[in-house]
């Protein structure tokens, strides 16, 4: 490659693999590992060929990523260093050569220890006589993450060790196949994102700036290093990896101790053709000197150790028929176009159906029924289309539609602007029915005590619960059949049931569930309106308020009222003489009335819902942003950004202490 070809390369390729570095230590993958690990490899291969082309900050001389904000920094006392990848068995016979050489220099036998590479997020270790003190990221190799809370939600991390000795360990988060399985079909039936890979979702896991959220998570770790220890000496790597699993770490299970480079090579072949049946994903296999005195010989560089190589397999794709699509009804009413296939062999799984994810990805893709697609399984777990051979069309091919009525229930589908999902607005689809009672009976709602979502899954499963309306039909037998010695709990919960007929015209509205409207608005439109009768039959236009609804707002109510669902049960619960209509409220102290109120940062006394159903009390109004019209910003510790913005606007800012004056 002439000299300046070669630069105009290293000026692409230098900030394309900044991104994807930064990106990928956000937990956010936005390439495949293969296509990084190739353009990095042509960096290298300039680089070797003009060394003045290297630069200080060139990816090929750095180590991990930056220090999320929020995170105490941690040096680490011996770094946790990066492996160099190879790509094909050829260059792992240029590493045993290499190691050889060392090896007969200094009279010492070579073997080699291989282990699988998991997937996942490396992380340090430090116990302290036995006691689990402090963990950390790798971060750059030097300075990592403390997330030791974080880490001791992981089940498999020993708190307290089966000897008390000083250790620091290295080992790999992870969250394995059937758990990140699991996990993504949580989200998508709760209509969250999904997680890309499983090393992307323990990634982010360990490194939420909450650990309650981390303890959600179905995180696990394998151990593979001893970092640092005063108290025991050992002669080899395969040695110290059985004194881990004796001191009760769950160490890396695939470790084979090899003699020569063409057992490397089988145990290599070996760990490819068999990592389908592992609990666990891998995106490669490590093949280490397994001599510890050898290896201090051999030595490392900055950023690697030169006596471990990492072997990377390429991804598997392969091609195959697209029967149909199908849409999935989640339990929120997001519809999800599903893939049928000619079931197809993929990276060792039997491939017959995928997620397409939504609309505009099939769109993009430019997807037909009747395609060839190629399919790829993206982190070795999620089975992906991720393109289309259109030179196999014959023109027999079918478009793709997304459909007007659920699939479930046959209520209208929606797609509203700005959102990628198309959603279900029938409130009596069968898919939606848990989901849409644990919120029609919650605080905010029609506040039932007792029929918490165990409760409701228990009476859905039995049959007592076929529509949100049966909750009004459940019997004092129904409930205490749910428990031994029942009555109690059974007669507190019919009564509850009893009494939520009486409650406001919000909850009710509240409760129903319609896309956009939450407590703040539902207490609008029962004021505004008066009557459930009167909201039902209120056009767009009415409905279409500046400020308090706007349009998309607006067409969600007045379509949710059309739909045949909402009139049947609205029928059933008038029929169980639930309250339909406004409640006065008997207050006359309006001293609040015509002021808007932004609350911010954390109140002493109140939460802020208890504070804005104060201010509403007294007449006044909330809102979630500071404008001009704006006349109170209350703000307690920790105020950001609102309270910013109202001082440069020079509106009024009171104190907790301030605010409890006003409401004497």
């Amino acid at each position: 490659m002439e000299f300046e070809k070669a630069k105009q390369r290293v000026e692409e390729l230098v900030p394309l693999l900044k991104y994807y570095t930064q990106k990928y230590f956000d937990d956010e993958q936005v390439v495949s590992d293969y296509e990084y690990d190739m353009l990095m490899r042509e960096l290298k291969a300039i680089e070797a060929q003009f060394p003045e082309l290297i630069k200080d900050d060139s990816p090929t001389q750095r180590v991990g990523a930056s220090i999320k904000k929020g995170f105490e920094k941690v040096t680490h006392e011996i770094p946790l260093q990066s492996l160099q990848d190879v790509f094909s068995f050829e260059e792992v016979r240029d590493f045993d050569e290499r190691m050889k050489k060392i090896a007969e220099e200094n009279n010492t036998k070579l073997e080699y220890v291989v282990e699988t590479k998991i997937d996942g997020l490396s992380a340090a270790l430090e116990y302290k006589n036995g006691i689990f003190v402090r963990g950390a990221t790798r971060g750059n190799g030097v300075v990592g993450e403390d997330v030791t809370d974080n880490l001791k939600t992981v089940k498999t991390i020993p708190k307290k060790l089966k000897e008390n000795i000083d250790i620091t360990v290295r080992g790999e988060v992870f969250i394995g196949k059937a758990e990140f399985e699991k996990l993504n079909e949580n989200r998508l039936m709760e209509e969250e994102e999904q997680f890309a890979n499983a090393r992307n979702a323990a990634a982010g896991s360990l490194r939420q700036l909450d650990s309650k959220i981390t303890a959600t998570r179905p995180l696990d770790i394998f151990i593979f290093n001893v970092q640092k220890s005063d108290t025991v000496e050992f002669e080899t790597h395969s040695q110290s990896l059985d004194y881990l699993e004796e001191l009760g770490f769950h160490v890396n299970p695939v470790r084979i101790l090899c003699e020569n480079i063409e057992e490397v090579i089988s145990a290599i072949e070996k760990i490819g053709k068999d990592r389908e049946k592992l609990s666990f994903g891998i995106d490669g296999a490590v093949v280490k000197v397994n001599d510890l005195k050898l290896r201090e010989v051999i030595g490392t560089t900055y950023k690697t150790p030169k006596w471990a190589v990492a072997y990377k397999y390429p991804p598997e794709k392969k091609e195959t028929k697209l029967k149909d699509i199908i849409f999935q009804v989640g339990r929120t009413g997001a519809i999800t176009p599903m893939a049928i296939l000619e079931p197809v062999v993929v990276a060792g799984s039997k491939i017959s159906k995928t997620t397409l994810h939504n609309e505009d990805y099939v769109r993009q893709k430019d997807i037909k029924i009747g395609d060839t697609v190629i399919i790829q399984k993206a982190g070795d777990v999620i089975p992906e289309v991720i393109g289309v051979n259109k030179k196999k069309r014959t023109g027999e091919e079918k478009d793709f539609q997304m459909p007007t009525t659920c699939p479930v229930c046959g209520a209208q589908t929606v797609r509203e602007e700005g959102e990628a999902i198309w959603h279900c607005i029938g409130i009596e689809c069968p898919a939606k029915l848990s989901r849409g009672i644990i919120h029609f009976v919650s605080k905010d709602a029609m506040d039932i005590t007792g029929l918490g979502e165990a409760i409701i899954e228990e009476l859905i499963a039995r049959g007592l619960i076929k529509n949100i309306a049966d909750i009004y039909n459940l019997t004092l037998e129904d409930i205490a059949s749910l428990k031994k010695n029942g009555k109690k709990f059974a007669q507190n919960l019919v009564d509850a049931i009893e009494e939520s007929k009486n409650k406001e015209l919000y909850r009710l509205i509240n409760a129903l569930g319609i896309r956009h409207v939450g407590v703040k608005l539902a207490k609008f439109l029962a004021k505004k309106y008066g009557s459930i009768d009167n909201l039902m039959n209120a056009s767009v236009e009415s409905l279409a308020m500046k400020e308090d609804v706007g349009l998309i707002t607006a067409k969600s109510i007045y379509q949710f009222f059309r739909e045949e669902q909402t009139i049947d049960l609205i029928n059933k619960l008038k029929s169980y003489k639930l309250n339909m209509k406004y409640k006065e409220e008997s207050s006359l102290d309006n001293r609040f009335e015509g002021k808007t109120f932004v609350l911010t940062g954390t109140l002493e006394k109140y939460t802020r819902d208890e504070a804005g159903e104060i201010i509403e009390k007294f007449g006044g109004k909330t809102s979630g942003s500071v404008s001009k019209k704006t006349d109170y910003v209350l703000a307690g510790e920790d105020a950001g950004s609102k309270l910013t913005k109202a001082i440069e606007l020079g509106i009024k800012v009171i104190s907790e202490a301030e605010f409890n004056e006003m409401i004497k």
